[in-house]
């Protein structure tokens, strides 16, 4: 049966979704352009469960967002192949015309192809024998069909190449003690990764559960090498649970940078700064919940545990604490100027010898950050 019902009408989510993606294919392509130039100049944009490329209210959905982004640069034009694959082919059709109706469409080198194949085994097959090229690759599966490490792994196992899935965390947390539907969460995480997370799982509450199965998720996603994995976070309507994640996977810091920067702006709340790499329809409604949570307070005190006797730049400090933590770079600056002026670490050059922009005093990346010893901490 075709399941359209997902593009019935362009959800406030959908649309985080699809300008996550679209800001990130832009970025991602115009730090690998450059290189991929020297190396053949094509770079790929790649989407396996494509859907029909409007949502039912005629707003336009991932795939020609992309398009229309490339269309609008002349780098782009000349370089991005895509390929767009549903396995239904109603999907494949209405998506072939949205395409077509795109202004200019033309003007791409490179056609974009679309086929009509079940994601599975024999798409994996191909794919791991391919030398791909730079590939930015998007897996948006309905429920969990189709999606597997190995189908991950068989992308970004080249240079210049980066993941972003859907995790529908709500499906998949009922399937993994689903008997019925075993084998095809042992084909999502592998036989024996899968037998011992539903062992951990045994009487978890709720939100250990989800912790424990993003944990799990992100350890085998390193395990193949992607070392930065970044989660973004959907809440349904009433923010009362998870609905899914969108999941972003990359060998490389700068990706992880481009996108952490990207999904926070596309946060539905800050506190002090600080995004929740969440989207919540409700979040509005219940302000108090993150008013009183202070993460730049417990930011302070991460930095002076860990570095404690240390002396690094303010960069060394953001690259080597940030991953895997909600903080952004600007956090750091924000905290490590406060605990100068708080007499709690010392700077080099010091805070009356660094510039001022817009009335502040700067904390620039070759600021060196002195920490001092745990008994000598104020």
């Amino acid at each position: 049966m075709v399941n359209l019902s997902f593009f019935d009408e362009s959800r406030e989510q959908s649309q985080v979704k699809a300008t996550i993606i679209a800001k990130y294919f832009w970025a991602w392509a115009k730090v690998i352009l450059p290189t991929a130039k020297k190396q053949g100049g094509r770079i790929a944009y790649i989407d396996l469960f494509a859907g029909p490329g409007r949502y039912k209210d005629g707003t336009n959905s991932t795939p020609l967002k992309v398009l229309e982004t490339a269309i609008e640069d002349p780098d782009l034009r000349q370089s991005i192949v895509t390929l767009f694959n549903d396995k239904e082919a109603e999907n494949v059709s209405s998506l072939k015309a949205a395409i077509n109706s795109i202004p200019n469409i033309g003007r791409l080198r490179y056609p974009p192809k679309l086929i009509n194949e079940e994601v599975g085994d024999e798409i994996v097959k191909q794919f791991e024998k391919m030398r791909m090229v730079p590939t930015l690759f998007f897996v948006d599966p309905w429920g969990y069909k189709g999606l597997s490490l190995g189908l991950i792994n068989s992308v970004l196992k080249n240079w210049g190449c980066d993941c972003l899935f859907f995790f529908n965390y709500n499906r998949i947390n009922m399937a993994l003690t689903n008997e019925a539907v075993r084998e095809h969460m042992n084909v999502l995480f592998g036989q024996e990764r899968a037998d011992v997370i539903r062992k951990e799982l045994e009487g978890l509450n709720p939100n250990d559960r989800e912790t424990l199965i993003l944990e799990r998720l992100a350890e085998a996603l390193r395990e193949m090498g992607a070392n930065f994995v970044l989660p973004f976070t959907f809440k349904n309507e009433h923010s009362t649970r998870t609905s899914h994640h969108l999941i972003f996977a990359s060998k490389h810091f700068k990706g992880y940078e481009i996108m952490k920067g990207i999904m926070a702006r596309e946060s539905s709340e800050q506190n002090q700064g600080v995004p929740s790499f969440e989207f919540s329809p409700a979040s509005e409604k219940f302000p108090l919940l993150f008013e009183l949570s202070r993460p730049l307070d417990d930011l302070e005190e991460m930095l002076l545990n860990e570095f404690a006797g240390k002396q690094l730049t303010m960069q060394e400090v953001y690259e080597r604490h940030n991953i895997g933590r909600p903080f952004i770079e600007a956090n750091y600056k924000k905290v490590l100027s406060a605990m100068e002026i708080k007499g709690k670490i010392k700077a080099l050059p010091p805070v009356d010898e660094r510039p001022k922009r817009k009335g502040a005093t700067t904390f620039a990346g070759h600021v060196r950050v002195i920490f001092p010893d745990k008994e000598k901490q104020p």
